[in-house]
């Protein structure tokens, strides 16, 4: 059968040639390798290589050295008159091997001190190129080799943190979806078999879940494009008192039904600010419908805009004498998909609105002291940032 070529088996990877090609194949000697990783390879391979290389090169410096010394002092005898035969022979073989031995064992320090440190750096960016963020090096060696590890040490951290977060955000988009989802299956199921009548009480719920879905999506597309810089804000002229009235009329029904006190108060010297208002009316929204959750018949809300310093800024204040926010909480607040157990949003709005404003140039915060409610605070420039 040395003759008849042979089939290409099914279960042979796609990206690999078939017959296999010797050592340029994925497998050697009938052991599988895996795909190769440059032309060096990774792990201990390369710090082998890298190894050698600093090997011969701190070779070469010696002998180079050596040859150096030894013809400067070929030089300085024979301009002094020496004649390189008996004592003066002899003295010039004891001062190359004596100079000799000590450049070998200044060189075999400065190898140990130079090469360890930077094999650990190279076994720990293999790690992380195989996935292990969680690798750390040791600081030592040369000023600058240490520099180095600690930047690849800051790299890992951030690296670990982001993939702690991308594994955190995807189990909590999952379980966000996961709710509106099983009730509209499960409106639907029943109005197909003919459990639930096609009527407005079993649609209602399918649309309100709907919005749901649509509310949950544009969020994050929102929180995505602020993250990456990608946000467009259409910035205008905008009447900062007039932006205010409008939001607080926009949810007075609302409070009044709840037996809540709104208020507004802007200060009458607040400067004409250059914002998008469409987004910070969302932001000042999303601020209001959080107080009004936890704010109790009888208590009051207070919406308030005054200038900042020399009136290049413009402050917002959202307080409220509600329930406040636990202690626990208050730190992560403004992290994604946080939120009360009791709250029915997606846990996105004030992480929406901490990008947004940041995206603005400004800044923003909350206090929540213990039985005194919360206030939301931000600034934003005049002018943008």
């Amino acid at each position: 059968m040395n003759g008849t070529p042979r089939r290409r088996p099914p279960w042979w990877p796609a990206n690999e040639p078939w017959p296999p090609q010797g050592p340029r194949s994925g497998f050697v000697s009938g052991t599988m390798r895996g795909p190769r990783r440059g032309p060096m390879g990774s792990g201990p391979m390369m710090r082998g290589h890298v190894m050698r290389r600093l090997g011969c090169l701190f070779l070469f410096v010696f002998l180079f050295a050596i040859a150096l010394v030894t013809l400067v002092i070929w030089a300085v005898l024979t301009a002094l008159g020496m004649v390189f035969s008996g004592e003066g022979a002899r003295f010039v073989a004891v001062v190359g091997i004596g100079l000799g031995i000590f450049g070998l064992l200044v060189l075999g320090r400065g190898f140990r001190h130079v090469v360890a440190p930077v094999g650990d750096l190279i076994d720990a960016v293999g790690q992380i190129e195989a996935g292990d963020y969680d690798v750390r090096v040791r600081e030592r060696g040369p000023r600058e080799v240490r520099s180095l590890a600690r930047a690849v040490n800051a790299m890992a951290a951030r690296l670990s943190a982001s993939e702690s977060r991308r594994r955190t955000f995807l189990a909590d988009v999952t379980h966000e979806l996961r709710t509106p989802l099983t009730v509209i299956r499960g409106q639907v199921e029943g109005l197909v078999d003919g459990v639930y009548p096609a009527d407005k009480e079993h649609l209602e719920p399918i649309l309100e879940e709907t919005g749901v879905l649509e509310r949950l999506v544009e969020d994050l597309r929102t929180l995505s494009l602020a993250e990456s810089g990608s946000l467009t804000l259409a910035r205008e002229p905008v009447d900062v008192t007039e932006l205010v009235s409008d939001v607080v009329a926009a949810f007075q029904p609302t409070a009044t039904a709840g037996g809540v006190s709104l208020r507004a108060e802007v200060a009458p010297d607040v400067p004409t600010a250059s914002i998008d208002p469409l987004r910070i009316r969302g932001v000042l929204a999303n601020l209001l419908a959080n107080a009004l959750r936890h704010t109790p018949a009888g208590g009051v809300i207070t919406v308030a805009a005054s200038g900042v310093g020399d009136r290049h800024a413009v402050r917002f204040e959202v307080r409220d004498t509600g329930t406040g926010i636990p202690a626990e909480l208050l730190p992560t607040v403004f992290d994604r998909f946080v939120k009360d157990p009791e709250s029915r949003g997606s846990g996105l709005g004030l992480a929406i609105a901490r990008s947004v404003v940041e995206a603005h140039g400004g800044s923003i915060e909350v206090a929540s002291p213990p039985g005194q409610g919360t206030t939301f605070t931000f600034v934003l420039p005049l002018e943008g940032g």
